[in-house]
């Protein structure tokens, strides 16, 4: 597929500082078998996402135990199609590099990320990216994606994320460039995460020794 950005020459990658997040690597979705096992026994971004409400945590164990019917549609078809030019548009403006590795928390295995760019600012902190596309305006950012970004900033151990959103028509992106913010990293928010990432863990511990 042709770019619809234009092209230059991306940034000169930042001199970062010590990587532990590296040797914390599980899967790489390249290999998507190996990946989708892995994902399968922790914890995900997918799944934090939906971490709102203790009732929430008892959904998410119901899907996690019996999985789901939802397998994608046209709209993660088209999704999957624009990242890899998105994440290139993200290289070249902000030097974030496109990333498959799924990597899990310092000291918790089973809390697990898969971000879409893992790169370093000037100053050598981590930061990471995540590429969205959307059929619909945004007049904020939905609430899933933030708690997808918070989770995936935790795993790692990063700072901030650039959200990348691009808006279609019919499947044809609406603007020449897609938008983006930067979210900071928020330990409230983690927090409450972390607490409702454990009690589902707790749930399906149970459930697999019954």
């Amino acid at each position: 597929m042709l770019s619809l950005f234009s092209e230059a020459e991306p940034p000169p990658p930042p001199r970062p500082r010590a990587a532990p997040h590296l040797s914390r690597i599980v899967a790489d979705s390249t290999d998507r078998v190996a990946w989708l096992r892995a994902r399968s026994q922790g914890i995900t971004a997918t799944d934090a996402a939906k971490l709102a409400t203790p009732k929430s945590v008892q959904n998410a164990a119901y899907d996690k135990t019996h999985g789901t019917s939802f397998s994608g549609n046209t709209f993660t078809d088209h999704g999957r199609a624009r990242e890899p030019e998105i994440a290139a548009w993200v290289l070249r403006n902000h030097g974030i590099e496109p990333s498959t590795h799924l990597f899990h928390a310092a000291g918790q295995t089973r809390h697990l990320a898969t971000p879409d760019g893992v790169g370093h600012s000037a100053d050598g902190v981590l930061q990471l990216a995540e590429i969205k596309t959307t059929s619909k305006p945004w007049r904020s950012i939905p609430r899933s994606y933030l708690r997808q970004v918070w989770w995936q900033q935790y795993v790692l151990g990063a700072e901030r994320t650039l959200l990348v959103w691009e808006q279609h028509l019919d499947f044809v992106p609406v603007g020449p460039e897609p938008e983006s913010r930067w979210i900071e990293r928020d330990e409230d928010q983690i927090a409450i995460l972390v607490g409702f990432a454990n009690d589902l863990i707790g749930i399906l511990n149970r459930q697999a020794t019954r």
